[in-house]
Parts: structure tokens; C-alpha cells; sequence
């Protein structure tokens, strides 16, 4: 894992990292409906596809990749995995499982079946021990659609990285479509950056193969 330090005197986001993390602290939250028809017409497993695709679109983006590390020093990781969610029916409670990320799409799923069969069943939230810090957080809900979404966060919040969540999956006109709520910090993602990020990620999902 590497990290990148960030010279904040001489870096084109000073002023703006400035005002939205100490003087105007501010987060945002947006919900896009993907078109997820290919990947549902070829079978493939909507979970993992979805934390490969994110995932890649994610490492492509410096500003999705920037972040405080556990000393507290500015910078960019060179690569995050995706960190993501399991439910346990049983006792409603759910675990965080992590999968190191392959460009490579069946490489990717197969760590992610051998994570799963391994640390899937396991209750607390940190279901797969020893999670890095380059990882950025990915839920899914799939009990219901949505159309907004929002997380609470305390003033003061200092956690860089994007936050996922997925919805129920619904068919309009011919198409499968899916809610994505993505929640960024605004010192290092602007509306152009979100934009930019979700319209790479749809064109990964028309072009899957």
C-alpha cells in the first residue's frame, strides 16, 4: 500500500480543502439510478460485479482516493479496496468483509467467494479481521428502492473517502435500474467529480463484457 503525501502549500485544492474541512465543514449525498440491464441479461452476481465495477472507477479517480491516513497526514492511496457489508438474518445485525481488488473481474470475484464462504457467517461488524486503512466503505440494501438518501455525520467529520449504498433494483421501460446514494466530502470532491465518477461508472457497466 502506498500513500502519497500531499503538499497542501503548493496543491491546486488548498483554498478549497481549507474552507469545506475547517471552516465550513461539508459532506453531501446524491442518488443515481444506474442502468444495470447488461449485467443482469449476462447472469453475473450482482454484489460482486457491483464492488468490481465501484471499485475500478474508484481507483481511476485521484479526488475518491484521497484521504487521511492513521497519522493524520494528507494524501492519495494508490490503490483502496472495497469494504462492504453481509447480513445476518438470523440476529439482524450485519459484518464488514473487505476484498483486496484485481482489475482483473474473475479475479476479483473469486477472492470475493472465498471471502464470503470464509468470514460471512462470522457475527461483529469487523467480520474479516485486519481490514487496511485503504479501504472505502460499500452497503447494500435490497430490501427496497430509494430515491434519496442521506447519512447523519457529526460536525467535524474527517473521513475523506466516498461511502456507497445500493438499493433494490427495479425494472422500468425495459431496463433494470439501480439506486445508488454516494456520500462524499466536499473538501476533496466537488459536484464535477461526483458527476464524472458516476457517468465512468455507467459506461463500465454498458461496456461489461
Amino acid at each position: 500500500m502506498a500513500f502519497t503525501l500531499i503538499d497542501l502549500e503548493h496543491w491546486a485544492r488548498k483554498e478549497y480543502f481549507e474552507h469545506y474541512f475547517s471552516q465550513v465543514p461539508c459532506t453531501y449525498s446524491a442518488v443515481f439510478r444506474l442502468d444495470i440491464t447488461r449485467l443482469r441479461q449476462r447472469g453475473q452476481k450482482l454484489y460482486p460485479t457491483m464492488l468490481y465495477h465501484l471499485a475500478g472507477e474508484v481507483n481511476c479517480r485521484e479526488e475518491f482516493r484521497t484521504a487521511l491516513n492513521g497519522a493524520g497526514q494528507l494524501g492519495i492511496y494508490d490503490c483502496l479496496h472495497p469494504c462492504y457489508t453481509v447480513f445476518h438474518p438470523e440476529s439482524e445485525t450485519f459484518s464488514n468483509l473487505w476484498t483486496e481488488y484485481s482489475s482483473d473481474y474473475e479475479t476479483f470475484c473469486a477472492a470475493w467467494r472465498r471471502d464470503t464462504a470464509q468470514y460471512g457467517d462470522r457475527p461483529g461488524m469487523e467480520g474479516k479481521p485486519g481490514t487496511p486503512e485503504n479501504t472505502f466503505p460499500v452497503s447494500m440494501l435490497p430490501w427496497a428502492g430509494f430515491e434519496g438518501f442521506n447519512l447523519n455525520l457529526q460536525k467535524g467529520y474527517d473521513f475523506l473517502l466516498p461511502i456507497f449504498t445500493m438499493g433494490k433494483y427495479q425494472t422500468e421501460n425495459g431496463k433494470t435500474l439501480l439506486p445508488l446514494a454516494v456520500q462524499v466530502h466536499h473538501a476533496v470532491c466537488d459536484g464535477f467529480h461526483l458527476c464524472r465518477f458516476v457517468n465512468g461508472l455507467q459506461e463500465r457497466l454498458n461496456e461489461a463484457r
